[in-house]
């Protein structure tokens, strides 16, 4: 599937993506706080792409006149995430490249495949979680609507072999509903 909004088109990953994945994914700035390291070579780029980025409903993030792919957002499905078990739930999971923050692509891309998940996929609930420190990440849930669960002292992060604190969002279909609504 191809989605597209204002100012971007959601599409899947391809393996001609693994060089811009690899130039915006080698910051330091970008993957750390997200849970993961920086890419060190276009070869692990294109790994990710083929193992990591294979998802169901995983779409590289790319402005609407640019084929680049400057970012990444997906709705991890059922066995793709620990954050429920439920078929009718899933994750939102999204990172951008950080030449392409503040400029609200994130928060664009996230209420399209929101769209998708509740009306297209029949989802109920959407879990989003966010290590603490990353602010640009709360700051887009919160501007997606979406409402505080819990926190977790102690989240393993496997890829940089750390331990810390997580926090932990959702949003119903039905919360959803209220604020389409209150948005027309």
């Amino acid at each position: 599937m191809i989605f597209t909004t204002k100012r971007l088109i959601l599409r899947p990953w391809e393996e001609s993506d693994a060089q811009s994945l690899f130039r915006y994914a080698s910051d330091p700035d970008v993957g750390p706080i997200a849970g993961w390291p920086p890419h060190q070579s276009v070869e692990q780029s294109l790994d990710v792409i083929r193992h990591v980025f294979n998802g169901d409903e995983c779409y590289a993030i790319c402005k609407r006149n640019i084929h680049e792919a400057i970012g990444a957002i997906e709705l991890k499905l059922n066995g793709h995430t620990d954050m429920t078990e439920r078929d009718d739930e899933c994750e939102l999971g999204y990172w951008l490249a950080k030449p392409y923050w503040g400029r609200g692509y994130m928060p664009e891309a996230g209420r399209e495949l929101i769209r998708h998940a509740f009306e297209d996929l029949d989802m109920k609930t959407i879990w989003c979680g966010y290590y603490d420190g990353n602010t640009k990440s709360l700051r887009v849930q919160e501007k997606l609507g979406f409402i505080y669960h819990h926190s977790c002292d102690e989240v393993p992060v496997p890829l940089l072999n750390e331990v810390r604190i997580g926090h932990t969002n959702y949003m119903t279909k039905e919360s959803w509903e209220k604020m389409k609504e209150g948005n027309s």
